[in-house]
């Protein structure tokens, strides 16, 4: 019986046995003898081809679990099967498909396997898995290529990850990239915020063969973040984002043009600006260096108003009995904007009856107007005579001061009451200033002396006083303290002059001059001898107006430096300037300010009338500046304030940083007042003054911060504080000042409380870290460490406020130097010697050298030298240094600083 056999293959030992039995084909083993039938035999013309391969299998991969299918087609064929890794596939895991090509009519067989993770995974790492496929055919065999077998993956962590940049435009930017290990190696994207980059349709982007991205040229559009994406057929991964930032400096503008001159007439000054716009600084680019404001000096031309010139000879008389004259606006003619002549050019006159060339009137005509001119006549003579019984009469009643006691003997300093004369009376009578022309008789003194007498009248001392005569008279009237300063506000342009007698000073002087002094608040006015011309009495006042009952008209970036003082009354005529010195608050660097004086006119609006560092020495209004004073020569009282400008973000403010908290605490909560204010005397007073009243108490000494022009804020912020005792009820982590509150300067007393909460009444040991710094600026920090109820520390804010200094001065006592020994110095050193030793040596020892031209121009510059001495040093001001000065120039006037004020 035939044995039929499946198909079977076995390799051994490079031994080939085969048994094949083949059904399909016809082939037949029967015992010894061999027997062969085909069934379906080739064609005779391709009985001798070998098989080719119509489909090779592929390499492939497996991802995760899944198996894959390899595939293999060959003809002519009549057996075809795999083998992988050098052995055979079992038969049972062939699918085989037979077929028979039409246009050649030889068989085709195609076999396919799967491939399982498995069978991979247990020859993994010791080599790759092959498969291979094997065709038969009568001829021989044919073996396809290898088709590999790998296990896809891919690992989750890059290699190398983009870092962020920062990058100046147009620059070249390179973004690495090694993406994870894989199989298949991962392909590698880029993405900016998320969206696909495609360097074909952006050119500017170019991907390297090491996955590295380059920005050829850096966009203001490029900025964004960027994510490598490795992939392959398993996974997909993405880097950790990189910032780029394209920053942008900045650029100067080209300047604008030169503003017009600030003065209308003679020497003022221009400036021209320019922006840091060309480009503007982005995302964090440098700012521009240098000047944004230029400033220049510049002449205008004054405009020159026109002039009549004499009127030309009369005309003939006319046939209408009228003769005519003319004139013309030529001497000079009106120019650069200069006012035209004003009255009539053309003048006319009726002729006598002699000149006319009609027929004369007859003599009935005469006599008429040879009446009506002696009646007129008659009216004039009588008039005269009334004018001057009236004034004969006048000057016999108004007498004035001829009494020279008054102007030697009668200002006393205060606290210190002269003898009574035996008409008493007379030294307390006030004087009454409801008329323009009086006399006064008695002693006069400062008027904190007599407050309780003191009363002014709504007369023209609150006008501007013409150049006439100005006494006083004697008269009764009321007592009341209060009666000048009410009144005094009453007027247009008082309206907003203080009420109380707390920040006002007042007295009368006369030639000897004196002193007004607000105490506490760094202000003063200093009215040399001779100022006020003999023979006149004024009733001066010094004032501080409060900020916020002021309107300024600040625009831009100005700021209020100082604070607003009045002192008048405005009109009154001086013979030399007085000296008014008031504190500022700026860093006093000129080179980042444009500081302005401004002055009140009389109707309200704001004038200015003095640049600080470009002051004109034939100005009436002259400014030097100290570190933290200025003090203000001017020959007209009124109401003045320093505005400042700022030429650069280097322009500094100084503030004032004060803490206070309750005196005496009996609940958990505890406040902290923090104070953000101008450092200026008045302000220092006036917070203590209101804090005296709210029951606080200064916990530090004050400090000094510098504000900054950078539209940056301020903020404060506590820290350091012990979290088991106490904690703050502050939500956010600080509190903010609004930069244009503080540079404004128009808000007095802005302060940002700290509200704390103790866990007991019985915690009261307090340590914590304030700090108040400028958003990118200076900053201070303060280390607080005190017990809240038994504080003993000297920090009580009366030690602040040690300025006892008499509010009024007048004559004598209101100055170091005795009048007669000033008049010696004078007469020695204004007369110049070829040796310098004068005047010029005196500025230069005194360290004042840097106004020697302001000295110049005064008829005694010794006397403006001493005068601002005297102002520098009232408090602590050496004679005998003053004296040693003196001896060094060698001049033997220095001696007389050694009398007593008795041998005076």
């Amino acid at each position: 019986m035939p044995l039929h056999l499946g198909p079977f293959v076995r390799w051994r030992s490079g031994l080939v046995l085969t048994w094949i039995c083949l059904f399909s084909s016809g082939f037949t083993f029967t015992g010894g003898e061999h027997a062969a039938t085909v069934t379906h035999p080739l064609p005779a013309a391709f009985s001798d081809l070998l098989p080719h391969f119509l489909v090779e299998p592929d390499d492939v991969y497996i991802v995760k679990n899944k198996p894959v299918t390899l595939t293999c087609r060959s003809t002519p064929a009549t057996q075809i099967y795999f083998k992988c890794n050098g052995e055979w596939v079992h038969q049972d895991q062939h699918l085989i498909e037979r077929d028979v090509d039409p246009a050649t009519g030889l068989p085709v067989m195609q076999v396919k396997i799967d491939i399982s993770r498995q069978q991979v995974e247990k020859i993994f790492g010791l080599e790759d898995y092959w498969c291979q496929c094997v065709a038969w055919s009568t001829t021989g065999t044919q073996k396809s290529q290898k088709a590999y077998v790998r296990i896809a993956y891919l690992r989750k962590n890059f290699e190398e990850e983009p870092l962020g940049k920062e990058v100046a435009l147009d620059q070249e930017v390179l973004l690495r990239c090694h993406p994870p290990e894989g199989v298949p190696p991962a392909e590698v994207e880029w993405q900016r915020n998320e969206e696909l980059i495609d360097p074909k349709t952006d050119p500017n982007f170019f991907i390297t063969v090491d996955h590295n991205l380059i920005i050829k040229q850096a966009r203001l559009a490029d900025t964004g973040n960027y994510t490598c994406v490795a992939k392959n057929i398993v996974a997909r991964r993405k880097s950790s984002s990189a910032t780029v930032i394209v920053y942008v400096n900045g650029g100067w503008s080209t300047w604008a043009t030169w503003s017009a001159c600030s003065a209308v007439c003679g020497r003022g000054w221009q400036k021209r600006s320019r922006s840091c716009t060309n480009p503007t600084p982005l995302n964090g680019g440098t700012s521009c260096e240098g000047q944004s404001v230029q400033k220049s000096a510049c002449t205008a031309t004054c405009p020159v108003d026109g002039g009549w010139s004499e009127w030309s000879k009369w005309s003939p008389c006319g046939a209408d009995c009228t003769m005519w004259r003319s004139r013309e606006c030529t001497q000079p003619t009106p120019s650069t904007g200069g006012k035209e002549c004003q009255g009539l050019d053309l003048q006319s006159l009726n002729c006598t009856s002699e000149q006319c060339p009609q027929t004369a009137s007859g003599a009935e005509d005469v006599a008429l107007y040879v009446g009506i001119v002696a009646v007129a006549l008659c009216l004039t003579l009588l008039l005269i005579v009334l004018v001057l019984v009236y004034r004969r009469k006048k000057e016999g009643l108004d007498a004035d001061v001829a009494d020279s006691s008054i102007l030697t003997t009668g200002f006393q300093p205060m606290g210190i009451k002269p003898n009574k004369p035996e008409n008493s009376h007379l030294l307390t009578i006030q004087p009454d200033l409801t008329t323009t022309t009086t006399s006064y008789q008695g002693t006069l003194r400062s008027r904190r002396e007599v407050t309780g007498k003191f009363s002014v009248s709504n007369g023209p001392l609150l006008e501007p006083l013409p150049n006439g005569s100005h006494t006083l008279h004697n008269g009764k009237l009321p007592s009341d303290p209060n009666d000048f300063m009410n009144r005094l506000s009453s007027q247009t342009y008082f309206k907003t002059l203080p009420r109380d007698n707390v920040n006002t000073s007042y007295g009368t002087f006369n030639f000897l001059g004196g002193r007004l002094t607000l105490p506490n608040t760094g202000i003063s006015l200093l009215i040399p001898p001779e100022a006020i011309p003999r023979g006149k009495i004024y009733e001066i006042y010094l004032t501080i107006q409060k900020k916020e009952d002021m309107r300024l008209p600040l625009a831009g970036c100005q700021t209020l430096l100082s604070p607003v003082v009045s002192c008048g009354p405005p009109g009154v005529m001086l013979t030399r300037p007085v000296i008014l010195s008031m504190d500022h608050c700026f860093d006093a660097c000129l080179e980042n300010w444009a500081i302005r004086l401004k002055k009140q006119s009389y109707e309200g609006t704001w004038e200015d009338v003095l640049q600080l560092g470009e002051e004109v020495v034939s100005e009436p209004y002259y400014c030097q500046l100290e570190a933290e004073t200025c003090r203000v020569f001017t020959e007209q009282l009124g109401r003045f304030a320093l505005v400042g400008e700022s030429l650069s973000m280097a322009a500094a403010k100084r503030l004032k940083l004060l803490l206070f908290a309750p005196a005496y605490c009996s609940t958990l909560e505890y406040n902290i007042r923090i104070y953000c204010m101008d450092d200026t005397q008045d302000l220092l007073k006036e917070v203590m003054q209101m804090e005296r009243q709210l029951g606080g108490r200064l916990i530090d000494e004050p400090h000094v911060l510098l504000f900054k022009d950078s539209y940056h804020n301020l903020r404060l912020s506590i820290h350091d504080m012990p979290q088991a005792h106490w904690r703050s009820k502050l939500l956010a982590g600080y509190q903010e000042i609004p930069f244009y509150h503080i540079w404004s300067g128009s808000q007095r007393t802005l302060h940002c409380t700290f509200t704390l909460e103790r866990q007991s009444l019985s915690t009261c040991d307090l340590t914590c870290t304030l700090c108040v710094w400028q958003v990118e600026g200076e900053g201070q920090s303060i280390a607080l460490d005190f017990n809240i109820s038994k504080d003993i520390r000297p920090l009580d804010s009366d030690f602040l406020l040690m300025d006892n200094c008499t509010p009024a001065l007048a004559g004598p006592s209101a100055f170091q130097i005795p009048y007669l020994i000033r008049q010696k110095i004078c007469s020695s050193l204004d007369t110049p010697c070829p040796n310098g030793a004068d005047w010029r040596l005196l500025a230069q020892r005194l360290k004042l050298d840097r106004h020697m031209s302001f000295f110049a121009s005064k008829a005694s510059p010794t006397s403006v030298i001493l005068d601002l001495w005297e102002t520098q040093h009232f408090h602590s001001g050496n004679l005998n240094q003053l004296a040693a000065v003196m001896a060094e120039i060698g001049k033997q006037e220095a001696m007389i600083f050694l009398v007593s004020d008795g041998e005076c």
